[in-house]
């Protein structure tokens, strides 16, 4: 009898590696200086500690140290990436009002963009394949347009599928546009290098760290400009202030240690987990169908769309699993995910849809088991349905 739930969900976090939590203890009690206070032995122990974190950061992405600024997460690096370019722009007289995202972005990209309305910024969302990929002749047309920004997300949170960043990004950079990626699905899980783009955003709890910590890149050379979100003691080179959270930029920077190292090995062992589990599915349960690209697609992503069970009350049937209908941002909200709705599923087949994630810690008994609750209560449904 397992003594807690199979934990499934891992693009809506990941367990904290026990590497981690090993590292982050000490910061927490023994060393708890401020990372500010410069002027005495400790604080000057807790600025070493986020310096050494922002190496590891910048090593596992290829950029050089001074280019990452630590963050509250994804949310508020998206936030400050869009947001922040756009207004420093129009604040420098540039004529460039169009700001172009994509339809299975994340929510806070999305609306990030929407936001810059206000500010008199043309938003432009272009759509995608049935694959759930950009096509890089539809940016290539929207970039006709003078154009000051273009967001792509790396890797799509309920997909999985991802996305050709480098090509996406020589075609905003040959079109005189910054280029923007939500990276945080895709760091620690494929290798990325920020060679030709300009901002990218990364969170901790996403890799095996810690939540509310997370990271932005903003390129030096040639420099990308920010105008900050809110006004502080200019921490972090004036783009985001506040008192640096020394525990969990070490644990950031040591998941990103632990990325660079296991990288490889997790992801060709997850994604045989995640073969074992879509064969066993596909065995149990006839007719079901994968959603988004097969082939460009991180390898601990199974998105299902089941045969007549709706989502919801599959999961009713299986308390011992933890699965979901979609984004753990938006799972709150009762309408079909936006993402399956962009692929060109139906309502009613998303609705019938759930989002499997792999990842570090899951075992082969677990997907085995795994298989054999989405059998029992797909059968159960299907028995109590009129």
């Amino acid at each position: 009898m397992r003594n807690r739930p199979i934990y499934l969900d891992n693009q809506a976090t990941t367990q904290c590696d026990p590497r981690v939590m090993a590292a982050m203890l000490p910061w927490f009690s023994e060393f708890f200086g401020n990372p500010h206070s410069a002027e005495h032995a400790m604080g000057q122990q807790a600025e070493a500690a986020v310096e050494a974190a922002r190496a590891e950061v910048a090593a596992l992405i290829g950029a050089d140290v001074r280019e990452i600024v630590f963050t509250s997460g994804a949310t508020e690096s998206n936030n400050i990436a869009i947001k922040g370019a756009a207004r420093f722009a129009g604040r420098m007289g540039d004529k460039r009002k169009r700001v172009i995202t994509v339809a299975t972005e994340h929510k806070c990209v999305l609306e990030s963009v929407a936001d810059l309305a206000e500010d008199g910024f043309e938003p432009i969302v272009l759509p995608v394949g049935a694959d759930g990929l950009l096509d890089p002749e539809t940016l290539r047309d929207a970039l006709a347009v003078p154009t000051l920004l273009v967001s792509v997300m790396a890797v799509n949170n309920e997909i999985g599928v991802i996305q050709d960043i480098k090509a996406l990004a020589e075609i905003a950079r040959d079109a005189g546009a910054l280029f923007h990626t939500d990276a945080a699905q895709a760091t620690g899980k494929i290798a990325l290098d920020v060679a030709g783009i300009d901002l990218l955003s990364i969170s901790g709890h996403k890799l095996y760290g810690p939540k509310g910590v997370g990271a932005l890149y903003v390129r030096r050379r040639p420099r990308v400009r920010i105008a900050p979100l809110f006004s502080g003691g200019g921490q972090e080179r004036g783009l985001r202030s506040g008192t640096l959270p020394t525990p969990l930029i070490v644990g950031l920077g040591e998941a990103c240690r632990l990325a660079g190292l296991d990288m490889a090995a997790d992801a060709e062992r997850v994604a045989w987990l995640r073969d074992r589990m879509l064969k066993g599915l596909g065995v149990a349960i006839p007719g079901i169908s994968l959603n988004g690209s097969t082939s460009a697609r991180i390898a601990g992503n199974l998105n299902i769309t089941f045969p007549d069970a709706a989502a919801i009350l599959l999961m009713a049937a299986m308390p011992e699993l933890c699965v979901s209908t979609g984004s753990a941002c938006s799972s709150a909200e009762v309408e079909p995910s936006y993402v399956l709705r962009a692929l060109g599923l139906s309502d009613d087949a998303a609705a019938r849809t759930l989002r499997v994630g792999i990842g570090r810690f899951t075992s082969a008994a677990e997907i085995d088991d795994a298989v054999a609750l989405f059998a029992r209560a797909y059968a159960t449904v299907m028995k109590t349905e009129p």
